[in-house]
């Protein structure tokens, strides 16, 4: 993938491709879990506590959305998702970067423990591991993270 994209603000028309980019994503990186099944819960979790309270930067190329970055008003990142086909290009340093920009105060993030790749992408990118916890939905463990400037 080149760097060819584009970063805009999220609109409300991007919601299906937003929540489609997202299923196809955690489907590719957690084969073993039927993500469609719980479509209609992400759908109301992104539009009832994500959309409100998160600032949302979305990359586009050839008019396609290949991802997205949420973060909200305390540093929150809940969402950090690049298209298959963009994973290892610059696109997440390029949203990461942005998301420091949104929130030159620090960031902090919640990773799953056995994402070793996001692991390893949020190190590359300045973050430390900050604490073990679990994550109240899924009950998968995962690391608490941060970034400060």
């Amino acid at each position: 993938m080149s760097a060819s994209f584009t970063l805009r603000p999220y609109v409300a028309e991007d919601e299906d491709a937003a929540i489609s980019l997202w299923l196809r994503t955690w489907s590719l990186a957690y084969p073993s879990i039927d993500f469609a099944q719980r479509l209609e819960g992400w759908r109301a979790r992104w539009r009832d506590e994500l959309v409100p309270v998160a600032q949302i930067v979305v990359a586009e190329q050839n008019g396609a959305m290949t991802g997205f970055v949420t973060i909200d008003a305390s540093g929150y990142l809940d969402q950090l998702v690049l298209a298959p086909e963009a994973w290892g290009s610059d696109l997440g340093n390029v949203l990461i970067d942005k998301a420091k920009a949104m929130s030159p105060g620090g960031i902090t993030l919640l990773v799953n423990t056995d994402n070793a790749r996001a692991i390893r992408f949020y190190e590359r990118n300045g973050f430390v591991h900050t604490h073990d916890d679990v994550n109240p939905v899924s009950g998968r463990k995962v690391y608490g993270m941060a970034w400060k400037p």
